[in-house]
């Protein structure tokens, strides 16, 4: 089974080489390994000529941000499954994109939802954020599952889009929201732990970011037609907060 997987970056010399070096060392055989940037000017290209014999499809260019980089990646790409390695981040083990492979060859199904951790900048595991309880009426009061702990066939790209432009930092909730409520794809919990992720992305800081992704949560469902409750959404903090207290 090919797997492609899409790395959009831009200025991300500090990083990305690490993540280079997660995907030289995965075990399985059959990896088409997209990298899209933006046109960086810092470095970032000499490290993506130095690992070029790893790099199937590189594009560098201007864009329109991180998603529409994203929607670049899945138009060339030809595999029978996508996933997300941000320029940040790196995969759990040397074997995540054999299991999944397999989980998706053992398994008729669309998209495998697994597990990711967050670790900071010292290299500290924070957290673990795992999908195990989670299922698409979920994202009906505002949570979804790590979005590159996803792996879709790309024929549902073909089928149903890509991602949305209007959207700031809520666009991956909006195709997931359409994938799985709208369009009710079959997916399966594979709890593959597939990345390690570096704290502090464009979704996970602040009040205002807090106020922002809520905005564009209702803005996903309604779009996709799906009935919410406007003040659960709001509220979805809290039932973190309540959430992590059960567990305890």
């Amino acid at each position: 089974m090919k797997v492609s997987i899409i790395t959009v970056c831009f200025n991300s010399s500090k990083t990305i080489e690490n993540t280079f070096k997660s995907i030289k060392r995965q075990s399985h055989n059959n990896i088409e390994y997209l990298v899209i940037d933006g046109g960086s000017t810092d470095g970032t290209l000499e490290l993506i000529e130095k690992y070029k014999s790893i790099i199937s499809v590189f594009i560098s260019e201007p864009d329109k941000g991180l998603y529409d980089a994203m929607n670049k990646g899945i138009k060339l790409a030809t595999g029978d499954l996508i996933g997300i390695l941000n320029s940040d981040d790196i995969f759990t083990d040397n074997t995540v994109l054999e299991n999944v492979a397999n989980f998706h060859l053992e398994n008729n199904i669309d998209a495998s939802v697994g597990n990711i951790i967050q670790f900071n900048e010292e290299g500290k595991t924070v957290r673990k954020y795992s999908a195990k309880n989670w299922n698409p009426e979920k994202l009906k009061i505002g949570f979804m599952p790590a979005h590159p702990a996803i792996f879709f066939k790309k024929e549902l790209f073909n089928k149903f889009g890509d991602y949305q432009l209007d959207f700031t930092i809520g666009a991956d909730y909006e195709l997931i929201t359409r994938f799985f409520l709208k369009h009710n794809i079959s997916w399966k919990f594979s709890n593959i732990t597939t990345t390690s992720m570096l704290i502090g992305g464009l979704s996970s800081s602040g009040i205002s970011s807090y106020q922002l992704i809520s905005k564009e949560i209702k803005k996903a469902l309604t779009r996709n037609n799906i009935r919410f409750n406007y003040l659960k959404v709001q509220l979805r903090g809290f039932w973190k907060i309540i959430g992590f207290l059960n567990k305890k």
